[in-house]
């Protein structure tokens, strides 16, 4: 007997599979495994068989073409196919919690991909499925490209792959950036990505804060911001924020200290800091700052930006400390400042022999 997997497409309705399976039967085919994928042209149906060594691949497409199912791929199997195919997406998610830069053989291994590439930020790029290539949104910024020959992509497996690279991106942002940062002035701070439920915190953060100190940050005025704003500061869409909290001088309860904004708006990411008062001019949002510059070139954004009040001389001395080149651009007491970025290339990945 040989393994041999199979995908075809039955019409959708009742008793259609059964009569596809029927006609495996009566060849002697038995079948292990069965999925079922619903698509807008009908049922596809992914089998895992045991065949008769005498039957071979046109042999089993003539017996799905019998039992009504069309646009037949037949390939051999191995041993490992007999693993049920949440099994295998729950060790790769394992895999990805150990090493979320693994991502590329992991989508290769769950796709049978023949390459899976990364591409930096882009605009008018439509993520999704066509034939055999999928593109995947990377929720750091930039996309996954993957290519195979057979059979085409379904829409399930676009969800599956989507839902691994979204672990891995957010396995990969929290234990990058969950660090103890030590200031010049010898102080200690932990810095990590913000969570919903720090929305409380970063109210007192705003609380702490003075006028200035808001009105600077958020331009329009002085006022507490809203808290459905902040909870779409906490957590966005693409991009990241970053909180710092501090512990009481007698080793008790922690404290958010500072937000760091990076909000992804096409190829470019806009940048905001928000610093209490006590905690200025130590170094802290100069360290932010870069944290966040250093994410933005992973992500593949091409560019920085950040809006600045004129008077705002502890932030422009900021910029200017991280040492990378800027434009400007006034309007009234505003300064638009463009931070020109070079993306890291997350590289590419190919199956061997590919």
């Amino acid at each position: 007997m040989t393994l041999w997997r199979i995908r075809a497409t039955v019409d959708d309705r009742p008793g259609y599979l059964s009569v596809l399976t029927a006609s495996l039967a009566l060849r002697g085919v038995n079948i292990l495994t069965v999925q079922v994928q619903p698509t807008e042209r009908g049922a596809v149906d992914d089998f895992l068989v045991d065949a008769p060594d005498a039957l071979d691949e046109a042999g089993l497409i003539a017996a799905v073409e019998r039992g009504r199912g069309r646009d037949c791929w037949v390939a051999r199997s191995e041993a490992r196919g007999l693993a049920d195919q949440p099994t295998r997406v729950l060790g790769l998610a394992n895999r990805l919690v150990r090493d979320p830069d693994a991502t590329g053989e992991a989508l290769s291994t769950l796709l049978g991909a023949e390459s899976v590439s990364w591409r930096p930020a882009s605009t008018g790029v439509d993520r999704g499925i066509i034939g055999t290539s999928m593109l995947l949104a990377d929720p750091a910024g930039g996309s996954f490209a993957l290519r195979r020959a057979a059979p085409a992509f379904t829409p399930a497996e676009y969800a599956r792959a989507q839902a691994l690279v979204e672990l891995a991106a957010t396995v990969a942002r929290r234990a990058a950036e969950q660090v103890t940062l030590v200031l010049p002035d010898g102080a200690e701070l932990a810095v990590r990505p913000a969570r919903a439920d720090d929305l409380s915190g970063v109210l007192e953060l705003h609380e702490g804060c003075s006028p200035r100190s808001r009105q600077r940050r958020y331009l329009s005025g002085a006022a507490l911001p809203q808290r459905a704003r902040l909870r779409r500061l906490l957590e966005p869409n693409r991009g990241l924020t970053l909180i710092a909290t501090a512990t009481d001088d007698d080793g008790g309860a922690e404290s958010v200290v500072a937000m760091a904004n990076l909000l992804g708006e096409g190829d470019e990411a806009e940048v905001a800091l928000l610093v209490r008062d006590d905690w200025q001019r130590r170094g802290l949002g100069l360290a932010l700052l870069r944290r966040l510059a250093r994410h933005a070139d992973r992500a593949g954004y091409v560019a920085l930006v950040l809006h600045v009040q004129a008077e705002n001389r502890p932030m422009l001395r900021t910029l200017r400390r991280l040492n990378r080149p800027a434009s400007a651009e006034r309007d009234g007491t505003l300064l638009s400042l463009t931070v020109p970025l070079t993306p890291e290339r997350k590289g590419t990945f190919s199956t061997p022999g590919a």
